[in-house]
């Protein structure tokens, strides 16, 4: 027994995905394929997207921005979290990643529920803005760029409406944020945001150390 979170070393961690985890068989595939790329790192773990994915059906979301694409795996979970009427808008550079990101969407059946957006996120976010989607949708997943994480947040929070849902992925940035000697920029990024979400009183706020921290923030 402990009052404070475990530390999961391998086994614990399978006997968590083997007995905790129900993943569809196309989210299966697509994971498999995303390990074949470059920077497989950057796929999001798969217990953490299925605990995302409760909380949209536990939100009855049916609207929800995505920072940073990949190759659409957690973006699949969500998609099929959602309606039939459900939409997600997914920002990210790459049309490389994206490209097998098309294929599974497709397969998994909920391509006509992804609006894929190609360029810089922030231009997208301000472009939702300025096309007057502000307050308009329920959910959003922050995962991309940790130097930008604060305007990718801010937009966001504007985009969202009261109630709706920040998840911000990556917000212990692999323990890294309390190495003292660690200054890289991405890390002096992550720890700035994270002070700063800290005393940000728009929103409610939970920091999780599921998968490598994810933050969520409930605008008020």
């Amino acid at each position: 027994m402990t009052n404070k979170t475990l530390a999961l070393d391998e086994r614990l961690y399978d006997y968590v995905l083997n007995v905790g985890l129900r993943e569809p068989e196309v989210l299966q595939s697509l994971r498999q394929a995303t390990e074949k790329e470059e920077l497989s790192i950057m796929r999001s773990a798969p217990e953490q997207d299925q605990f995302m994915a409760m909380l949209l059906r536990l939100m009855d979301a049916k609207r929800v921005l995505e920072i940073g694409t990949y190759t659409g795996y957690a973006t699949l979970w969500m998609a099929l979290a959602l309606p039939d009427d459900g939409e997600i808008h997914t920002c990210d550079l790459s049309e490389q990643w994206t490209f097998v990101a098309r294929r599974f969407w497709e397969e998994g059946g909920v391509d006509g529920k992804v609006h894929l957006h190609l360029g810089p996120a922030l231009e997208t976010l301000d472009a939702l803005l300025q096309g007057g989607q502000e307050a308009s949708f329920d959910f959003a997943f922050i995962d991309a760029d940790k130097v930008n994480y604060q305007g990718y947040f801010d937009r966001c929070l504007q985009l969202l409406r009261p109630g709706g849902l920040i998840a911000v992925d990556n917000t212990l940035w692999g323990g890294a944020v309390v190495d003292a000697d660690d200054q890289e920029e991405s890390t002096r990024a992550i720890r700035i945001f994270n002070r700063k979400l800290k005393d940000d009183m728009r929103v409610e706020l939970a920091m999780l150390p599921i998968a490598d921290g994810l933050t969520l923030a409930r605008k008020r």
